[in-house]
C-alpha cells in the first residue's frame, strides 16, 4: 500500500499572500478553484474573513468573532479556476498586504440525507474535508451527514443566522467530542454533553445535541469538516517540554499549522505558514482568535521539518511544560511519496 494518496498537497490547499489595490484584482496561482478562502490583513488590524462556496462568495463570516454571517459583494467577487477575483472591499485595501489560506472541497453542494438534519455538502474523500451547511432542529441526539467517508478528527461548526461563538471539537481532547473549544476564543477547553452530544463522528455523520451554538430550532449553521489523510493532513496532540523541546511527528513537511494551549485562558490560536515565512524559523505569527496584525516571533522559533515540526521556544502558546496543547497541519510534502521517495529535509 502507498504511504499517501497526495502526492502534490498544494492541489488540495495552498496558502496565497497577496497586496490590496483598493480597486478589483484577480488572484491567481492558488492552483485550484477554492471552495473555502480564510483571509487575515497583515500589515494592519484587522479582522479575519472567511468566504466558502456552499454559503456563496459574497457571505462572510469572521473566525475571530461571533457576528452572523453578513453579505458583502465588494470582497470576493468570483471564485475562478486558479484563485479569486476581488472588488475594492476590506480584503483588497490600498498597499495593505493579505494571506489567504485556501482549500479545495468538492466543488458544487449536494443535498445529503445520511443525518436525520439533511444538509448540503461540498466534500473531497481524497483530502478528507467537506463543508457542511445545515439547519437546526434543537433535538439532542440530531446527526448531520458530512460526505468526508471517512471519522471526523476535527469540526468547526459557526451559526451563520444569528451572533454564536464558534465551536471546535477535536478527536485529541476527546474521542467523543465532550471536550470543546472556541475559535473565537483564547480560552481553554470546556465541557458539555450537549454540543456533540457526547458522541464520535462516524464515516458518514456527526451529532449534535441540544446547545444554541450547534443546533438551535430554525437556525442555520455552517459546519468545516477534516479527517486526517495520511502524507497531506493531521490533527493531533501533544504535551509541552519546557526546555526539553518536542519534536511532533506528522508524517510530512507542514504548510501550514494552527496550534492552542487547551490546559489554560488566555492562549490564542496561533497560525504559521512557509508562505509567509518559507525558511526555518517560522516565526510571523498571526491569531485566529484576533484582529492583531502580525507578530514577531522570533524569539519563539519553530521549525518546519521533513516529518513534522520541531519546537525551539518555551512560549506558551506552544510549549509550557506539561500543558497540553492541540494541532491542524496541511502538508507541503508527504514524508514518503506515493512511488516511495522521501522528501528532503528543510
Amino acid at each position: 500500500m502507498a504511504y499517501t494518496t497526495i502526492d502534490k498537497p498544494s492541489d488540495y490547499f495552498n496558502t496565497k499572500l497577496y497586496t490590496g489595490n483598493g480597486s478589483t484584482q484577480s488572484i491567481t496561482g492558488v492552483g485550484f478553484q477554492p471552495d473555502m478562502s480564510w483571509t487575515k490583513v497583515r500589515s494592519e488590524t484587522g479582522s479575519h474573513r472567511l468566504v466558502d462556496a456552499v454559503r456563496g462568495n459574497t457571505k462572510f463570516i469572521y473566525p475571530n468573532g461571533t457576528d452572523a454571517e453578513a453579505t458583502v459583494t465588494t470582497n470576493v467577487t468570483s471564485f475562478d479556476s486558479d484563485g479569486y477575483t476581488l472588488g475594492n472591499g476590506s480584503i483588497n485595501e490600498s498597499a495593505r498586504t493579505y494571506v489567504a489560506w485556501n482549500w479545495l472541497a468538492g466543488g458544487s453542494a449536494s443535498s445529503n440525507s445520511n443525518g436525520s438534519i439533511t444538509s448540503t455538502v461540498s466534500a473531497n474523500t481524497t483530502s478528507g474535508f467537506s463543508i457542511v451547511s445545515y439547519t437546526g432542529n434543537g433535538s439532542a441526539g440530531a446527526t448531520v451527514g458530512h460526505g468526508v467517508g471517512s471519522a471526523l478528527d476535527m469540526i468547526i461548526v459557526k451559526k451563520r443566522s444569528s451572533t454564536a461563538q464558534w465551536v471546535v471539537g477535536h478527536k485529541a481532547m476527546d474521542s467523543t467530542f465532550d471536550n470543546f473549544l472556541f475559535l473565537d476564543s483564547d480560552s481553554a477547553k470546556g465541557n458539555a454533553d450537549n454540543v456533540f452530544n457526547d458522541t464520535a463522528p462516524t464515516s458518514s455523520v456527526f451529532s449534535i445535541g441540544n446547545a444554541g451554538d450547534t443546533n438551535a430550532s430554525g437556525q442555520t449553521y455552517i459546519a468545516y469538516c477534516f479527517a486526517d489523510v495520511k502524507g497531506y493532513s493531521k490533527f493531533g496532540s501533544y504535551t509541552g517540554g519546557g526546555s526539553n523541546f518536542p519534536f511532533i511527528y506528522t508524517g510530512f513537511k507542514p504548510s501550514w499549522l494552527m496550534v492552542k494551549n487547551t490546559s489554560n485562558n488566555a492562549r490564542n490560536w496561533t497560525i504559521i505558514d512557509n508562505k509567509r515565512n518559507p525558511f526555518n524559523p517560522e516565526d510571523e505569527w498571526l491569531y485566529a482568535n484576533a484582529s492583531d496584525s502580525t507578530f514577531d516571533a522570533s524569539s519563539y522559533p519553530t521549525d518546519f521539518v521533513s516529518n513534522g515540526f520541531k519546537i525551539r521556544n518555551t512560549g506558551s502558546y506552544f510549549n509550557t511544560s506539561g500543558e497540553n496543547y492541540i494541532y491542524m497541519a496541511f502538508a507541503e510534502n508527504p514524508f514518503v511519496t506515493s512511488t516511495g521517495i522521501p522528501t528532503t529535509a528543510r
